[in-house]
C-alpha cells in the first residue's frame, strides 16, 4: 500500500483517459513506474528458437542467446535446449518428438507446452516463430533450422518470408554461418571480416534495385532474377559491409 503522506512531487500520477465514467487516480512511486516501463520493455526483448533439426553447439548458444533472451523450442528442439542445460519458456508443438518423461519435466521446470494436434498446416517451427511474432518482439535468432532432410531445410529456410515475421529481424544461425531475408525497402550492415563469404539470393521472386558497399562484386542498382546462382559466393574486401534491395525479397547469407 502507498504512503499516503509521500511527497506529491516524489510521485508520478497516472490519469485514465477521458471518457463520461468515473475516474480513480492512482499514486505511483518512480521506482513502480520504472517496474510497469520494465515490465513493457520486456515485451520487445529478442527471442531465441531452438528448432528440431542439427543440434546447435555450445559455442553457438554462448555466442547467439544472450541472458534474458525468451527461448522457445519447436517440439524437439526442447531435447537440445535440456542438453545444453537450458529450460525453455514454451514448447510448441505436435509432441510427436517428446516422450511423456521429458514433458512432465518441462512441465516441473515451470515451461508452458503449447500443444498442437498432428493433423495440422504448419511445420512446429513455423508455430514457434508466429508464436515469437505475437509476443511483438523484433529480434529472433534461431538455432537448430539445418540439417536433416531437404524439404524441411527448404521449407525452414522459406518461412523467413512469413509475412507476419515482416519488420522482425530473423537470423537463422549455425556454427559461423548465419542467414536473414531482406526485404523491398530494407538494408543492413553485415558484421564480419575481410575474407567472409556473403551470398544474395532472390526468393518468391525477381530482387531489383540491389546496392552494395565492402564486397569484390559490388551491384549498384542491379537486380537478380530468381533462378541464376549470380549472387552466390561475393567476398568481403572491405568493412563496413552494406546491402540495400529496392523491391522484392533476398536471401543474405554469411559464411565465417
Amino acid at each position: 500500500m502507498l504512503d499516503t503522506g509521500a511527497d506529491p512531487m516524489n510521485l508520478i500520477w497516472v490519469m485514465p483517459a477521458e471518457g463520461n465514467h468515473t475516474i480513480k487516480t492512482t499514486l505511483l512511486r518512480p521506482v513502480e513506474w520504472f517496474f510497469l516501463w520494465q515490465g513493457a520493455f520486456l515485451i520487445s526483448k529478442r527471442i531465441t528458437i531452438i528448432a528440431n533439426g542439427d543440434p546447435p553447439a555450445a559455442a553457438d548458444v554462448a555466442r547467439w542467446h544472450r541472458t534474458g533472451d525468451r527461448l522457445i523450442a519447436a517440439d524437439g528442439g526442447a531435447r537440445h535446449a535440456l542438453a545444453l542445460g537450458l529450460t525453455p519458456h514454451v514448447v510448441i508443438g505436435d509432441m510427436d518428438s517428446l516422450d511423456a518423461d521429458t514433458q512432465a519435466q518441462l512441465a516441473r521446470q515451470g515451461c508452458c507446452l503449447i500443444t498442437h494436434p498432428p493433423e495440422k498446416d504448419e511445420t512446429d517451427l513455423e508455430l514457434a516463430l508466429l508464436h515469437a511474432a505475437g509476443e511483438g518482439v523484433t529480434e529472433i535468432v534461431l538455432l537448430g533450422a539445418l540439417g536433416g532432410r531437404l524439404d524441411q531445410l527448404l521449407a525452414n529456410i522459406l518461412l523467413l518470408t512469413l509475412p507476419d515475421l515482416a519488420g522482425v529481424r530473423v537470423r537463422l544461425v549455425h556454427g559461423g554461418q548465419e542467414a536473414f531475408v531482406l526485404r523491398g525497402g530494407e538494408q543492413t550492415v553485415i558484421e564480419g571480416q575481410i575474407g567472409d563469404t556473403v551470398s544474395l539470393i532472390p526468393l518468391l521472386g525477381d530482387a531489383r534495385g540491389l546496392h552494395t558497399q565492402g564486397l569484390k562484386w559490388p551491384l549498384d542498382g542491379d537486380t537478380l532474377l530468381a533462378g541464376p546462382a549470380r549472387g552466390v559466393s561475393n567476398t568481403i574486401v572491405s568493412l563496413p559491409v552494406c546491402i540495400r534491395v529496392e523491391e522484392g525479397m533476398l536471401l543474405v547469407t554469411h559464411h565465417e
